[in-house]
């Protein structure tokens, strides 16, 4: 039994904004996908909307005309028209999201600071309130360090362990307020002893600035 699509056309495609407004005549659906950017759904008729998700749970909700809601990146569904009549409604997603491009830019300050043992620029990016979760391996094996002073000798304590370390190949992400980088430390103990470990830093941000840096790294043994 063939399955009815959902017609989408595209009113607004740029850099900033893509609008989108879905048509769905009775049992039509979108398919199965994900969002990529946050969005804005606003009906232009009263529907009857069916949702499947990733775990196969279907629900349902009400759409009212004029009433919108908001959803963030990374929902993943199956739309449908599960109702008698027609609807339709806008999808307005964030194309450009502001605040993920200057966290961006702090996680990518933030790494070529501690390959540059930048303790200053490190401290400027990091939140007033903030925490440092070491991973296993660390100076201070899997401690926690709450607080500026805790954190900042902690950070310290780190590169005069590693005093030549890096953290190479590093690639970085951010969703919301979480950003995740991976990478493999190369660095020699100030007794000669090479370590080369892969691992990656899950990073709370509070607005700009970094506030957890919880940090894992694969064992060496």
């Amino acid at each position: 039994m063939s399955v009815t699509q959902a017609e989408p056309v595209t009113h607004i495609d740029d850099d900033r904004f893509r609008v989108t407004e879905w048509r769905f005549a009775p049992g039509a659906e979108t398919g199965w996908h994900v969002h990529g950017h946050d969005y804005v759904v606003v009906p232009l008729t009263d529907g009857h909307m069916g949702l499947v998700g990733p775990d196969g749970r279907q629900a349902e909700a009400r759409l009212q005309q004029g009433i919108p809601y908001s959803r963030r990146t990374g929902v993943a569904h199956n739309v449908s028209n599960i109702g008698e009549t027609p609807f339709s409604f806008l999808e307005i997603e964030v194309v450009e999201n502001g605040i993920e491009a200057r966290r961006l830019a702090v996680m990518d300050r933030f790494s070529a600071a501690w390959n540059a043992q930048d303790l200053e620029t490190i401290m400027e990016l990091t939140a007033d309130d903030c925490a440092f979760h070491a991973s296993a391996g660390s100076e201070a094996e899997g401690a926690r360090h709450v607080g500026r002073d805790a954190v900042r000798a902690a950070y310290a304590s780190i590169f005069a362990c590693f005093p030549d370390g890096q953290w190479t190949n590093g690639k970085a992400m951010i969703s919301g307020d979480t950003g995740l980088t991976w990478w493999r430390f190369v660095g020699t103990t100030a007794e000669g002893k090479r370590v080369e470990v892969d691992g990656c830093d899950i990073l709370t941000f509070a607005g700009d600035k970094i506030a957890i840096k919880d940090s894992y790294r694969k064992s060496r043994t």
